[in-house]
């Protein structure tokens, strides 16, 4: 692997796009095909980041065509020991509105075409994930957020399906009552992946949308969709996701995560003390 001291790796999703000082551009070979892009690195106040725009240029690739294990080797191939993975997602929960973060700490996997580790033979790796994200990550991403004053949430659960279709009203029901907060198309295999490389992973899920388990009730609000508003027997409107109101809410998301990138980012500690390093001890058969 070749060695470019970047202390810090950012895999972009949509809305998720970077400025480095300067920045070079490198084209990084693994054994499992390209990555999404080309990888950027360069310095982000004062820290040393490599950025890879999870979907490409002019975002090309859809999620269940994402090579996610050229992704994570290519930034462990620069050095990257911390991955910070700021994604859009749509809300399962009346109390995540639209550009509210979500700092996650667990996921449900839904996904069903995706290869999930490096380890395909010769060693068995049985990675835990019992916590999968880095509890140092999320408690500087969490702090900085509420002082800076924007909408966050400490924990969440983001439910991954497989995608590029959206939900069923069924399924975002059924998704609420597994106890999912957030439900997005590219946090896994992403954070299992990094776990393998001991690599610590944090998710900023920014909201969107609300999904479609939801409705409007000129009452209530918000309320579960269903014949009648469930609050006060009223009538509802069924709301759905669109591309166009999904676009709109990454506009005032990624002006609030380049908030909280530029303050959170000297935060971190060169020096692990967190489990994630520890990762493989105990995994590989």
């Amino acid at each position: 692997m070749m060695e470019h001291n970047v202390e810090i790796g950012i895999i972009g999703g949509t809305g998720s796009d970077i400025t480095l000082e300067d920045e070079k551009r490198l084209k990084v070979y693994t054994p499992y095909g390209a990555p999404s892009d080309l990888v950027s690195i360069g310095y982000f106040k004062g820290k040393k980041v490599a950025f890879l725009p999870r979907h490409g240029k002019d975002h090309r690739i859809p999620p269940h065509m994402l090579n996610f294990r050229a992704n994570v080797w290519a930034m462990k191939s620069v050095g990257v020991q911390r991955i910070i993975s700021p994604s859009a997602v749509g809300s399962l929960r009346e109390e995540l509105n639209k550009g509210q973060f979500v700092i996650c700490d667990q996921y449900i996997d839904r996904t069903r075409t995706r290869i999930s580790t490096f380890y395909e033979g010769g060693s068995v790796c049985h990675i835990s994930q019992a916590d999968p994200y880095c509890n140092t990550m999320n408690e500087i991403f969490y702090s900085v957020g509420k002082e800076i004053g924007i909408p966050i949430t400490k924990g969440g659960t983001y439910v991954c399906i497989e995608g590029p279709r959206f939900s069923t009203r069924a399924e975002s029901k059924v998704f609420r009552m597994w106890g999912g907060d957030v439900i997005g198309m590219t946090c896994y295999p992403e954070v299992t992946l990094a776990a393998e490389q001991a690599m610590c992973y944090a998710t900023i899920a920014m909201v969107t949308d609300l999904d479609v388990w939801a409705a409007q009730c000129d009452k209530c609000g918000v309320v579960e969709f269903g014949k009648t508003c469930n609050k006060c027997g009223g009538s509802i409107r069924k709301l759905a996701v669109s591309i166009d109101e999904v676009l709109e809410t990454m506009k005032t998301n990624a002006i609030n995560l380049k908030k909280l990138l530029e303050t959170a980012i000297p935060k971190i500690p060169t020096e692990r003390e967190c489990s994630c390093k520890d990762a493989l001890k105990g995994a590989i058969l």
